[in-house]
C-alpha cells in the first residue's frame, strides 16, 4: 500500500463540511456520579447516538462521498464485523451507489441484519482462518468495486476525526482523550484533531486484553500480530494495527490502556443504569478504562469517545443482567 499523506486537521474539517447534514451531531453527556467516581470531570461523546449507532459512519460515508461518478456507479465494498458494514451499506445508499461487505461468519446477528436492511449485499467468510484483507481486495477487483476499509484509508480517518472535532468545539480544551483502539482509525483521525487544536492534551488509547496489538506494537516501535483476540469486544478483535494509521498513533498517541472483558460488562452496565444508555462491548471500553482506574496519572478534564451501540436485546441482557 503506497504511504498516505499526512493526516491534518484541514482534512478532519473539511470531512466536517463533507458530513454537515448528513451525519448526526451527537449529544456529550455528563454524570455527577461518574465524575465522583473517577475523581475528574469527564465528557461522554456519544456515538452509539450516530446513524447506523456508531461512530463508522462518519469516516465511510466522508471517502464513499468523494468518489468519482464513474466509480459510484459499479459501487464500493468493505470487510468488517458489523458497524463499518452497516455504515459503509448506509454512505452508498445515500450516495446512489450499491455496497458488497465481506463479514466473519459469527458477526453479530444484528448487525449482519442491519447491514442487509441498507440494501448492502452481504459475503461471510471464517475470521479465524481467512484473511479479510485479501478476501476483500480480490472481492473489489473481481467486480470493479471501489474498496473502502475500515480504518487503514485517509478519507476514513479523517471522517472519524470528526467526532473529537466536534467534542471540543462543545467542551472546550480538555486534558485528556480516551479512544477505544481496534484498527485505530477512530484514535489517529480523533488524535489528530485534538492534538492540533490543544497541543498539550493526552491521547490514550484503550484495547481489550485480548486484543493488545496496538499496545504492544507502540513498545516495539514497529506493527506487531496478534493471535485473532476472543473477546466480547467483537469491534476491536483485530490481530494488526492498520498501516496507516500505526504511524499517526505512533506519533500522538501516548499510551493504551487494556480492560478485561469483565470491567467491559462493568462499563455496559454502568452507562446503562446511571448515564440511561445502550453501549455494545467496543463502544464501553473507553468508560472501562476509567471505571477500572486503568488511565494512568489521572488527569483533571477528560473526554471519552463512546464509541457505539450495535448489540441485540438478548445479547445484551445476557452480558449485562448475569
Amino acid at each position: 500500500m503506497a504511504a498516505a499523506p499526512p493526516l491534518t486537521l484541514t482534512d478532519v474539517r473539511e470531512a466536517a463540511a463533507r458530513l454537515e447534514g448528513v451525519a448526526h451531531r451527537t449529544p456529550v453527556l455528563t454524570s455527577r456520579t461518574l465524575n465522583s467516581l473517577v475523581g475528574a470531570e469527564v465528557f461522554i461523546k456519544a456515538e452509539n447516538f450516530q446513524r447506523i449507532g456508531a461512530f463508522k459512519f462518519r469516516g465511510a460515508y466522508n471517502a464513499v462521498a468523494q468518489l468519482p461518478p464513474e466509480q459510484l456507479a459499479k459501487g464500493v465494498a468493505a470487510y468488517s464485523s458489523g458497524n463499518h458494514a452497516q455504515a459503509t451499506a448506509l454512505a452508498a445508499r445515500e450516495l446512489g451507489t450499491h455496497a458488497v461487505i465481506l463479514m466473519p461468519e459469527d458477526a453479530p446477528r444484528s448487525k449482519r441484519e442491519a447491514t442487509l436492511g441498507y440494501g448492502a449485499e452481504v459475503v461471510t467468510y471464517d475470521r479465524y482462518t481467512e484473511d479479510r484483507t485479501a478476501l476483500g481486495h480480490a472481492l473489489a477487483e473481481d467486480r470493479g468495486l471501489a474498496l473502502i476499509p475500515p480504518y487503514d484509508h485517509p478519507h476514513v480517518m479523517a471522517g472519524q476525526g470528526t467526532a473529537a472535532l466536534e467534542l471540543l468545539e462543545e467542551t472546550g480544551p480538555l486534558d485528556a482523550l480516551v479512544v477505544p483502539v481496534g484498527g485505530g482509525g477512530l484514535i489517529a483521525g480523533c488524535a489528530t484533531a485534538a492534538t492540533a487544536l490543544h497541543p498539550g492534551i493526552r491521547i490514550v488509547g484503550v484495547e481489550p486484553e485480548a486484543g493488545d496489538d496496538t499496545r504492544r506494537s507502540l513498545a516495539a516501535g514497529a506493527r506487531v500480530t496478534v493471535p485473532v483476540p476472543r473477546t466480547i469486544a467483537d469491534g476491536q478483535a483485530l490481530s494488526t494495527p492498520g498501516e496507516l494509521t500505526f504511524p499517526v498513533n505512533q506519533r500522538l498517541v501516548e499510551a493504551v490502556a487494556l480492560v478485561g472483558d469483565a470491567e467491559i460488562v462493568t462499563a455496559m452496565r454502568f452507562a446503562f443504569e446511571r448515564l440511561k444508555i445502550v453501549l455494545e462491548p467496543s463502544g464501553a471500553t473507553a468508560l472501562a478504562a476509567l471505571l477500572a482506574g486503568r488511565v494512568d496519572r489521572l488527569p483533571r478534564r477528560i473526554g471519552v469517545i463512546a464509541s457505539g451501540g450495535n448489540i441485540d436485546a438478548a445479547r445484551f441482557t445476557a452480558l449485562v443482567g448475569g
